[in-house]
């Protein structure tokens, strides 16, 4: 069994290092240290997967496990919000600590000073990343729901890349010291399913520049300088709907929001999931390509519309009566006079499964690998989005595709995926399975067909549940999807939700996967904010300044929840679970 040993001190670590513990803390780092230890993809769609192979690209430098340490996560301090009313500032607050759950199965005492690691990394989840410009916005609505429309979005860049320095800065584990092997991305990594968001998603997680503007290169076209009072004008004196709660004036806002961001890149190997913003036109319809390419790389942009009208369409949206978008194209033709001109752009037509699977297998998308990030051209032949790949010498990684191409933003899996999601867990019945989603459990009912696969029957998130219960060995379903932190124990395995990192408290997860040699097993969860200062200064709109007020106007976004942070015993925990 391939074990990191977790220490009391970095001496200790290296103290009671043995053989086999020295090999696998070497795979876990390699890729950190930069010196090629890139774990294989398994083999997608086509069979069970095959044991990940190692490239050397140099010599190998093994890195002991360090110390464990709260530093950088929200297990030393969390960003918390001063005065009552109004728009409120943020600055450091207290910790969130870590609760014990065993609600699965009970807690032995000593396991701290048995405990080995079997499995380290930080999933990301919910990014965003948008073309605030881009012409298929439903900014509108919010003359009927003031959560529609987010006023910090122009920063999604800004915040991302200040997410990646944090990730870049933790020194391993923090409750093991166990080095971080890989980050793994569960989905709506794009906002408007545009090529554009995609290659600035793939530049933000490999590293290089990215200049979030679209359209005219000179001049900002989008709500924030429409004139609307719906939305915050950062640079006017226009007594907004957003001002006249506390939002501040802040020159120079805009320029600075689509200025080149430099992202630092991930340096661990990373693996992608698909979310519905990434497959569907604003995360919601299935308009057909024509439709929904002509628009997206069009002049016309409707900015607003009547508050009665935005209502009945989002309460029309929320039930999934309008997959197809039959009710929003004839919003669309019955405002045809009302839109702004904007300046076309090619680069913002929409990108099918296809191109996504091609975008991450491109040699120039590699990074710190694997090639594909966990795709392979398998899934591209094949037209999946599904696949395996091992995480370490006993547990393997299962990535799932829960969107539903048939329209609306709730999933669900197609025989053929749920099939093979059988034959993957029975192959793998002597490994430890981490299974990874875009949607949680609750979410996956939507039996709209593929428009693909007419013929093919759509299977929710009760049937998944029960697949998984029946593989004693599943320990852990990753998602995301709600936006907010939520953990719930399945008898057999925990399902763990994440916070995005575009609504406040804008959160990653770290997980360690443990043997405590008493015959359980912990999955230890930590939170982790991004790089930026909690304080924010308005006159700083360094690329720094700019991610932390991309996170002070997240948590006074009107409409936002205050409720997505979750419980205590959602977010810095240790989960116990029964050893099969």
């Amino acid at each position: 069994m391939s074990r990191i040993r977790s220490v009391r001190s970095a001496a200790a670590a290296v103290a009671t290092l043995d053989r086999r513990t020295f090999l696998a803390a070497a795979a876990a780092t390699g890729a950190t240290a930069g010196l090629g230890l890139a774990f294989g993809p398994g083999s997608g769609s086509a069979g069970a997967s095959q044991p990940a192979t190692a490239h050397a690209a140099g010599r190998r430098v093994v890195q002991a496990p360090a110390a464990p340490s709260t530093a950088g996560t929200t297990l030393e301090t969390f960003s918390a919000a001063h005065g009552a009313t109004g728009y409120r500032r943020l600055a450091d607050g207290p910790a969130w600590s870590r609760e014990v759950r065993s609600e699965i199965t009970g807690a032995k005492g000593g396991r701290e000073d048995r405990r080995t690691a079997l499995a380290s990394f930080v999933q990301l989840t919910d990014l965003h990343l948008t073309d605030v410009q881009h012409p298929m916005r439903y900014e509108f609505l919010r003359a009927g729901r003031p959560g529609a429309w987010r006023p910090h979005e122009a920063l999604t860049i800004a915040g991302v890349a200040s997410l990646i320095e944090r990730i870049n800065g933790l020194r391993g584990g923090p409750a093991t010291g166990a080095p971080l092997s890989f980050v793994m991305t569960t989905g709506d990594n794009t906002d408007n399913n545009a090529k554009i968001e995609l290659d600035w998603f793939l530049t933000a997680m490999n590293g290089g520049r990215i200049t979030p503007n679209t359209g005219d290169p000179r001049h900002y076209e989008g709500v924030q300088n429409s004139g609307h009072k719906a939305f915050w004008h950062p640079e006017q004196a226009l007594r907004d709907a957003d001002k006249k709660l506390g939002f501040p004036r802040v020159d120079g806002f805009l320029a600075a929001a689509l200025r080149t961001v430099n992202s630092p890149g991930l340096r661990l190997p990373w693996y992608s999931t698909i979310g519905n913003h990434d497959d569907l036109a604003g995360g919601v319809y299935s308009f057909g390509r024509g439709y929904y390419t002509d628009f997206a790389t069009g002049k016309r942009k409707l900015e607003i519309i009547p508050a009665a009208d935005a209502e009945r369409l989002f309460k029309g949206t929320r039930v999934g009566d309008d997959p197809k978008g039959a009710q929003m194209k004839a919003l669309l033709d019955a405002h045809a006079k009302d839109m702004r001109t904007v300046t076309p752009d090619e680069r913002r037509a929409p990108f099918t499964q296809d191109e996504y699977l091609a975008a991450h297998l491109d040699p120039a998308a590699t990074g710190p690998g694997p090639v594909g990030h966990g795709y392979t051209k398998a899934n591209l032949e094949q037209g999946t989005l599904y696949y395996s790949f091992r995480i370490s010498e006993n547990v393997i990684g299962v990535s799932l595709d829960t969107t539903d191409p048939g329209g609306h933003y709730t999933g669900s899996l197609g025989t053929a995926q749920l099939r093979w999601l059988e034959r993957t867990l029975k192959a793998h019945k002597d490994d430890y399975v981490i299974v990874f989603s875009h949607h949680y459990s609750r979410s996956l009912d939507n039996m709209n067909r593929d428009p693909g696969r007419p013929g093919e029957a759509r299977h929710g998130g009760d049937e998944v549940v029960a697949l998984f219960q029946r593989h004693p060995k599943v320990l852990a379903w990753i998602n995301g999807h709600s936006h907010k932190n939520e953990i719930t124990p399945r008898g057999t395995f925990w399902e763990i939700t994440t916070a995005s990192h575009v609504d406040f408290p804008q959160l990653a997860r770290v997980f360690e996967v443990v043997d405590n040699h008493d015959g359980t097993i912990s999955l230890f969860t930590t939170l982790i904010e991004s790089a930026a200062p909690h304080r924010t200064d308005f006159s700083d709109l360094s690329q720094t300044g700019l991610a932390a007020l991309y996170r002070e106007l997240s948590f006074n976004a009107p409409g936002a929840s205050q409720k997505l942070a979750g419980d205590a015993t959602d977010r810095n925990t240790e989960l116990l679970l029964r050893k099969p």
